[in-house]
């Protein structure tokens, strides 16, 4: 649970950089299309361990419907995000179902979720701390979760981007720490491969 709370964590954060200091000129620079995918290669270090673990694949965020995490190497798994649920899947198989009417943290995180894709900025700026900046090369972000829970969960987050996120750094409470970069971004319905579009 603790690894799909913290991908889905990730994808949340994503989705802060639109609430980061100063508001307007980040919104203007981010592009906001109805689907968009990508890669993502991930660099989890984790504390006391020498070696970091790597792992890479494709990510495809939908307007209204939700976002779409696939890991294909080292071990293909797939996380899905909608209004009223996280599910993760190994091949066709749940492995894991959480409800956001039974699990508080899934109601916070997908809430981070659809209140970027609706416009709202209000609940980000209550459950973040930000502080960012922005020029014509593009922005960063450094963003500190309000509540406790929240800041046990994912710690510390900085995200560079431009129109799109290019990246993000997490570091955790535990010293654990997550790198994630993003690139081969599409846009338009025709970024989404058929399977992909399937899981939804």
């Amino acid at each position: 649970m603790k690894k799909i709370v913290t991908a889905a964590a990730l994808l949340a954060a994503c989705a802060a950089a639109c609430a980061a200091a100063p508001v307007a000129k980040i919104q203007a620079m981010l592009a906001k299309p109805d689907v968009l995918c990508g890669r993502f290669d991930q660099t989890k270090q984790l504390a006391g361990l020498k070696k970091p673990l790597a792992s890479n694949g494709r990510f495809c965020v939908v307007a209204g419907k939700g976002v779409l995490w696939r890991t294909l190497k080292p071990f293909p798994n797939t996380l899905r995000l909608t209004r009223d649920e996280i599910v993760h899947l190994q091949g066709e198989r749940v492995a894991m179902r959480l409800e956001a009417k039974n699990e508080p943290v899934v109601r916070m995180i997908n809430g981070v979720m659809f209140s970027l894709l609706g416009g709202d900025l209000a609940q980000l700026d209550q459950l973040f701390e930000v502080d960012g900046t922005a020029d014509a090369a593009g922005w960063q972000v450094a963003l500190k979760a309000r509540e406790p829970a929240l800041a046990k969960a994912i710690g510390a987050i900085s995200l560079e981007g431009g129109a799109y996120v290019k990246s993000i750094v997490m570091q955790e409470a535990s010293g654990d720490k997550t790198t994630i970069v993003f690139s081969a971004m599409q846009a338009g319905p025709a970024a989404m491969a058929p399977d992909e579009a399937a899981l939804f």
